[in-house]
């Protein structure tokens, strides 16, 4: 039986080298936000927002446009933290 994750870091990769975090607390949450957010604005240069949930309150605003990658890392909060 597979374990399950305790949240998902996704990590955007930004024109320029820049990088940027944000967490999801599952993979639902996320591919709803990208469906109805990202996607439907791929080409767009107008700030789109993303949420951070690791931080009550902030969220990222982001020109979907500018956004050259994405990885999806799945965290499991039980196991050794990696540096």
């Amino acid at each position: 039986m597979p374990r399950k994750a305790d949240e998902y870091a996704v990590h955007f990769f930004i024109s320029n080298s820049h990088k940027q975090e944000a967490r999801f607390k599952n993979i639902q949450d996320f591919q709803q936000w990208y469906s109805s957010q990202l996607m439907p604005n791929s080409d767009s240069s107008e700030f789109i927002n993303i949420p951070i949930d690791s931080i009550n309150g902030e969220s990222l605003l982001i020109r979907p446009v500018s956004i050259v990658a994405i990885r999806v890392e799945p965290i499991f909060l039980g196991s050794v933290e990696r540096f």
